[in-house]
């Protein structure tokens, strides 16, 4: 049997436990625990005492213990097998960590799926040696780096990809711009981390994110940033793309030799050509000029058709685009106060609530129209008092004639008409 007179370890920084690979040890044999290290005594599966820096002598005086688990029959000097660990306590701060493939997330800015990736490193230092050495490191003879990026992959990929995808998806951030957000991302994960390390007697002292990025060769994100690059060079010139495509139609008809519209802009509009094809390329590139000159548009909520952002009520169907009802939300013609589609009379004034046909909006009194969509107001068969459009010329219901004469100068009039078109003559 071997005799150990001295153990102690110097080894790599880089490992957190160490065992010591004899396991014939003796009363008499000495331990050397450096600073910054813990020595742990481990007897029949039994750990008999933690060791802190300094020169120890295995005893039964200082180790009472070991009374109970070996027998003296050498007067106090007996040899017993037991293990020795030597856990490393020093604070390793730069442990690199890495997703090792990319994460499909959905830009929410510019909609486009791309792929992700994750660099940057940690900190940690064994803060309690027998939790560490019973719940992580088993049998193990040594536990160093690699094996606590092993261990604690599935944790920090899982947890970087939620705070990530949380960035993007809740904040409304694109890829492109999360490196401005690293330290509340790293803030967030060291938080959320830190208590699943303490539970294998591990402080987390810190946890950074260095970098997150996207493949370079990847095609969805070559096609971002040209995008991106085309419109950062429109904004620096002061065109649209609208107008671009305008410019290129134009160059493009110049420099075909057998468009007509080529020809007309190499040599331009003879007063010879006619009236006709005069008109007809003028409205051609009318229409582009409009194209490369007009103001940005919106659509009329009622009818649907195109006009100018800054018009108030469309030209079309006369909808006032910012009422509020015209989305559904109805207000008392009188008071302003919010009514739904079964009131009767307005809460608040007390004003009949008399809706439009066609946008259920509540006209005033007296109106021959609708002050949101325009459409004009039914108006009562003189005979049978049925509700009909002011258009029509016969009541659908009783078959009286609707048709109004002037009675000054017996001019037909429209229905709904206040003054005779001929003589003005009230009606």
């Amino acid at each position: 049997m071997a005799i150990v007179e001295v153990i102690s370890y110097n080894g790599n920084p880089d490992v957190f436990a160490w065992k010591y690979p004899n396991n014939e040890l003796g009363t008499w044999t000495q331990l050397i625990v450096n600073e910054s290290q813990e020595a742990i005594l481990f007897k029949g599966g039994q750990a008999c005492d933690v060791f802190q820096a300094g020169r120890h002598t295995l005893s039964t005086a200082n180790i009472p213990i070991l009374n109970k688990l070996i027998n003296l029959p050498f007067g106090g000097r007996s040899p017993f097998t037991a293990e020795v660990w030597y856990i490393n306590k020093v604070f390793s701060l730069d442990i690199k960590w890495g997703t090792s493939t990319p994460i499909q997330l959905q830009d929410p800015k510019y909609k486009v799926f791309v792929p992700v990736r994750a660099f940057g490193q940690f900190g940690i230092q064994i803060e309690d040696s027998k939790k560490f050495l019973i719940k992580l490191v088993g049998n193990l003879p040594q536990f160093d780096k690699t094996n606590i990026l092993k261990y604690f992959r599935g944790v920090y990929l899982t947890k970087s990809k939620d705070a990530i995808s949380s960035y993007l998806v809740h904040k409304g951030i694109s890829i492109l711009e999360i490196n401005a957000y690293l330290d509340e991302i790293s803030e967030y994960l060291c938080e959320k981390m830190l208590p699943i390390f303490e539970e294998y007697g591990i402080k987390l002292t810190s946890f950074y994110v260095n970098d997150i990025n996207v493949p370079e060769d990847d095609k969805a994100v070559i096609q971002l940033k040209n995008a991106l690059a085309k419109r950062a060079e429109m904004d620096i010139v002061g065109y649209s793309y609208q107008q671009e495509r305008s410019f290129d139609t134009l160059e493009g008809a110049a420099t075909n030799p057998n468009s007509m519209q080529g020809g007309l802009m190499g040599a331009g509009i003879g007063l010879g050509m006619g009236v006709g094809v005069g008109g007809t390329i003028g409205q051609q590139f009318g229409g582009l000029a409009h194209n490369m000159t007009t103001e940005a548009t919106k659509e009329c909520p009622n009818c649907k058709n195109r006009i100018g952002e800054k018009e108030r009520f469309c030209s079309h169907c006369g909808c006032d685009t910012t009422a509020s009802n015209v989305s559904g939300e109805i207000k008392c013609a009188v008071c302003g106060c919010k009514l739904e589609r079964t009131t009767k009379f307005c809460p608040e004034c007390g004003k009949k609530y008399n809706p439009c046909s066609k946008c259920g909006a509540d006209i005033p009194n007296g109106a021959d129209k609708c002050a949101v969509c325009g459409e004009k107001v039914p108006v009562a068969c003189p005979k049978c008092g049925n509700l009909i459009s002011n258009q029509s010329k016969f009541c659908p219901e009783c078959g009286h004639s609707l048709i109004k004469h002037c009675p000054s100068c017996g001019k037909q009039v429209d229905n709904g008409a206040k003054f005779c078109s001929e003589c003005g003559t009230t009606l």
